[in-house]
C-alpha cells in the first residue's frame, strides 16, 4: 500500500489518532511549565527562599526543591505506566482515556491554587498520574489503528504534538513574566482547562482499537471499529472481513510462538526481552543525549548570563526550530528508514555537545552566552528531526501486538527513571549555588551520547516496512540488528509463517 493510498483507505482512522495525539500536547504542555517557572521572580519568592536582603530580598529555589518539583511529576507518571499496563488490557483505550482526562481536569485545581512549594510538588505527583497513561495510550493507538504504511508518520507525530505543548508553555509563560503578581505563573496552570477539555469531548466519540477487540475475542466489535477508521463507501475500500482475519491471524502466531499470558513478566521472556531490551534502551537514549538539558533552556540561557526575556525569547526559537525538524523527519523516515537516521542522529548530537561544552569552558561573556544558546537551537533542531520523533516510531513497532502496551510501559519507565537521575543531576549542574558548570554540562550528555551510539550500532534493526507478523518471524529467528532488511527480503521469498489447528478440542497448533 502507498502513503496516497493509505491516506484514502484511512481518513478516519488518521482523525481520530490525531485527536488522541492532542493529550500529549496537553502533557507537553503542562510538564515543562515549572521548569520555564523557574526564572520568574514571582514565582521564586512564593515557593523559594531569600539568598540575599539588600538592598532587596533576592529569592531563589534550592537545586533540591527544584530537582523535587521535576521529579515529582515523573514519580506520578510511572505510577501512572504502571497502573496503565492494567487499566488499558482490561478496559481499552477508549474508557482508559476518557476517565483519565476527567480525573486530570479535576487534579489542575490543586495545581492552580498551590500555597506553598510542598503543595506544588503533590499536584506534580497526581497530575503525573494522568501524564504517565497518555504517553503510551495515544502513540499505541495509533501503532495499531494504522496500515503498514502510514504508521510512521503518526507515531512520529507524537513527537510532534510534545513540541507543540512545549512551545505554547514557553510562549505563554513569555507573555506572563512581566505581570508583576502571582498569577504571573498561576494563569499559565490554569490554562491547561482550554487543552483538556476540548480533546475529552472529542475522544467520547472514538473508536476502539480494532487489536484490542481481536485480543479480547470480540471480533464483531472489532469489524464495526474498522468500519467507523476506514473508508468503506467507495469502489476503493478495505476488505473488514479480511483485515479482521489477519488481526486474528497475527494474534494466534504470537500466542504460538509466546505462549499466551500477557503479563509484565512476560516481557522478559523468549524473544520479548530482546524486543524490550531495544524499546527501553531507545527510550532512554531520548534523556541521555541531551534532550533533558534543552528541557532547563530556558533556566540554562539564564545561569550562562542571558536576562529573562532573551532566556525565554531563544527557547521559543528553540521549540520552532525543533517543530520544523519534526517535520521534516517525515521526509527523511521515508527515504532513510529508522536504523540509519537514528545513527546519524546520535552521531551529530555528539559533535554539537562536545562543541558546547568547549564553549562552556570560555570566560563568561555576553558573546559565549549567545553561542551557547544557539548551540542549543542547533542541538535540538538535530534531535527532533532524528531522535525524538525515530524513537516514538521504534517504541510502537518493536513489541508484539499482544504485550504492546505493556513493552510501551516498560520503555517509558525506562526513560522516566533516567529522566529522575539527570534531572537531579542537571539543575546542581546549573544551579550557581550548587556545581555552576553551565556550559561544561554538555560534556556528560557527549559521554552518555557515545554509548548509546554503540549500543545502536550492534543492537537496533531496521523495522521500516515490516508488518507486525513479519517481525514476530524475524525476532523468533533471532534475526541479527544489521541483517534484518536481508532477512526480511529472504522472508518474503520463502513464504510467511502458517499455522493449522490440528485438533480444535485442545487448540494445539503446529507450523
Amino acid at each position: 500500500m502507498s502513503i496516497r493510498k493509505g491516506c484514502r483507505l484511512y481518513p478516519r482512522a488518521i482523525l481520530w489518532s490525531a485527536l488522541l495525539s492532542l493529550t500529549i500536547v496537553l502533557e507537553g504542555y503542562g510538564s515543562i511549565l515549572i521548569q520555564n517557572f523557574l526564572i520568574f521572580p514571582e514565582f521564586k519568592e512564593a515557593f523559594g527562599m531569600p539568598m540575599t536582603t539588600e538592598p532587596l530580598p533576592k529569592y531563589e529555589i534550592s537545586s533540591a526543591w527544584q530537582a523535587g518539583l521535576i521529579n515529582a511529576a515523573y514519580a506520578g507518571e510511572i505510577i501512572g505506566l504502571v497502573i496503565n499496563g492494567f487499566l488499558t488490557e482490561w478496559f481499552g483505550y477508549h474508557r482508559v482515556m476518557v476517565g483519565s482526562l476527567v480525573c486530570l481536569s479535576l487534579l489542575f485545581f490543586l495545581a492552580v491554587f498551590a500555597i506553598n512549594v510542598e503543595m506544588l510538588v503533590a499536584a506534580q505527583v497526581l497530575c503525573g498520574l494522568p501524564w504517565g497513561i497518555f504517553q503510551t495510550l495515544s502513540m499505541s493507538y495509533a501503532a495499531e489503528v494504522m496500515p503498514t504504511a502510514l504508521r510512521a508518520y503518526l507515531t512520529a507525530n507524537i513527537n510532534n504534538c510534545w513540541l507543540i505543548g512545549q512551545i505554547c508553555s514557553v510562549a505563554i509563560a513569555r507573555g506572563c513574566i512581566e505581570i508583576r503578581s502571582e498569577w504571573s505563573f498561576r494563569m499559565p496552570l490554569a490554562l491547561q482547562w482550554a487543552f483538556a477539555v476540548p480533546p475529552l469531548l472529542a475522544i467520547l466519540f472514538a473508536p476502539e482499537s480494532p487489536w484490542w477487540l481481536v485480543r479480547h475475542g470480540r471480533y464483531e466489535h472489532a469489524r464495526e471499529s474498522l468500519r467507523r477508521l476506514t473508508r468503506t463507501r467507495s469502489d476503493e475500500k478495505v476488505d473488514i472481513d479480511k483485515t479482521v482475519s489477519m488481526l486474528r491471524h497475527t494474534n494466534e502466531v504470537e500466542k504460538y510462538l509466546n505462549g499466551e499470558t500477557v503479563s509484565y513478566l512476560s516481557c522478559f521472556k523468549g524473544t520479548d526481552l530482546r524486543r524490550t531490551e531495544i524499546a527501553c534502551v531507545v527510550w532512554s537514549t531520548q534523556a541521555l543525549c541531551g534532550g533533558t538539558l534543552a528541557g532547563y533552556a530556558p533556566y540554562f540561557y539564564q545561569q550562562a548570563g542571558l536576562s529573562e526575556k532573551n532566556s525565554l525569547n531563544i527557547a521559543i526559537a528553540m521549540f520552532g526550530a525543533a517543530l520544523i525538524g519534526g517535520l521534516l523527519s517525515w521526509i527523511l523516515l521515508r527515504f532513510f528508514g529508522r536504523r540509519k537516521l537514528w545513527m546519524w542522529g546520535l552521531s551529530l548530537c555528539f559533535a554539537i555537545l562536545m562543541i558546547t561544552g568547549g564553549v562552556g569552558t570560555m570566560a563568561a561573556s555576553e558573546s559565549a552566552s549567545w553561542t551557547l544558546g544557539s548551540l542549543i537551537v542547533i542541538l535540538m533542531l538535530i534531535y527532533d528531526t532524528t531522535i525524538g520523533p525515530v524513537g516514538y516510531v521504534l517504541v510502537a513497532e518493536i513489541p508484539s501486538t499482544r504485550l504492546r502496551i505493556k513493552t510501551v510501559v516498560l520503555a517509558r519507565i525506562a526513560f522516566l527513571s533516567m529522566s529522575v537521575v539527570f534531572n537531579i543531576i542537571t539543575p546542581r549542574m546549573l544551579n550557581p549555588t550548587a556545581w555552576n558548570w553551565r556550559g561544561k554540562s554538555a560534556f556528560l550528555y557527549a559521554g552518555t551520547a557515545f554509548c548509546c551510539f554503540v549500543w545502536a550500532y550492534f543492537r537496533l534493526p531496521e523495522p521500516r516496512g515490516l508488518t507486525y507478523l513479519e517481525l514476530d518471524i524475524l525476532f523468533n529467528k533471532k534475526a541479527s540488528a544489521r541483517k534484518f532488511r536481508l532477512l526480511q527480503r529472504n522472508l518474503e521469498s520463502s513464504g510467511y509463517f502458517e499455522m493449522n489447528r490440528t485438533n480444535r478440542q485442545d487448540g494445539n497448533w503446529t507450523g
